[in-house]
């Protein structure tokens, strides 16, 4: 029986400003993949020809996936498809879409019917941490850790009353770019800095205590050593404050920057496109809500 799977994955966005590497949020865009198994061969469309080959990542995590499983049901040959939704190399989780979506395609392929938790694990082996993946999975606000090379994680429901204003600008950060300029140490008060004001993102979050986030986004980790990256990143922070939105933070490595908004706020979306219109790099302005449902695989 051949089976036509459709996998839709949420963008996302890590580390939500103090956050580093433990926080991710699951964001109303998406990368969809449609991935059925042939009788030999790999067929990729809907990519780069540079990607359309074993390198693809779908693919690979499809492989590990086996790999790792080892499944009583073997893989043949592949096609997939890919639409893809969600900018690349912005910070905006494009890469963990692409390894979701081959664990989960493998899992059903495989007949493995392995529990989201295990394909969490698997997953986050490939990506390295889970801040991305887990979001990707369960939808929602999620803190993961990693301990004794397993996941543990919790969701929280993140408020229906406040949105997402997304600024995309039109060039790229590469990851190990934006990782290559953090440092190796880090001092005992930026470490304190951060616990702090991550705690306080949480609780003001599940609080409703809204008029703190502007202070819990602040960060000592990756923000002040990433920002120079990003043309104008210091001001758009600074007028975005100034215009109304709850917190401003770098989404994952960048360079998009994300604001918290109000939904009931009408007038901040129109008042920082005219800002950044002035600017000399180009920016997209997207306005998002969180998705809460994680990932969804359809079979056709």
């Amino acid at each position: 029986m051949i089976i036509l799977l459709e996998i839709i994955v949420p963008a996302t966005s890590a580390n939500i400003g103090p956050g580093f590497d433990t926080l991710g949020l699951a964001l109303n865009i998406y990368n969809k993949f449609y991935i059925t198994e042939i009788n030999e061969g790999l067929e990729i469309i809907g990519c780069d020809d540079k990607y359309k080959n074993e390198d693809n990542l779908v693919y690979k995590s499809i492989q590990y996936f086996y790999k790792k499983v080892k499944p009583h049901k073997n893989l043949c040959g592949l096609k997939i498809e890919i639409v893809n939704d969600i900018p690349i190399c912005r910070g905006l989780g494009s890469s963990a879409t692409c390894i979701v979506a081959g664990i989960l395609a493998a899992n059903i392929l495989s007949e493995s019917n392995l529990s989201k938790h295990e394909l969490l694990k698997i997953a986050t082996e490939i990506e390295g941490h889970p801040d991305n993946i887990a979001p990707a999975l369960f939808g929602n606000l999620v803190v993961s850790i990693m301990e004794n090379n397993d996941v543990y994680y919790d969701i929280i429901d993140f408020p229906e009353d406040l949105s997402f204003c997304a600024l995309i600008p039109d060039f790229e950060l590469s990851t190990s770019l934006s990782r290559d300029v953090l440092p190796k140490k880090i001092k005992f008060s930026d470490g304190v800095y951060n616990l702090s004001r991550s705690s306080l993102l949480i609780s003001s979050i599940m609080n409703r205590n809204f008029d703190l986030i502007k202070f819990a986004c602040k960060d000592k980790l990756h923000q002040d050593y990433r920002g120079p990256l990003i043309n104008n990143y210091d001001d758009i922070v600074s007028e975005s404050i100034n215009l109304g939105s709850l917190g401003v933070f770098l989404s994952g490595a960048g360079p998009t920057i994300l604001c918290i908004i109000k939904d009931a706020d009408n007038t901040f979306i129109n008042d920082i496109k005219s800002f950044i219109s002035t600017l000399d790099s180009k920016w997209e302005v997207k306005h998002l809500k969180c998705d809460k449902r994680g990932s969804i695989v359809n079979i056709l």
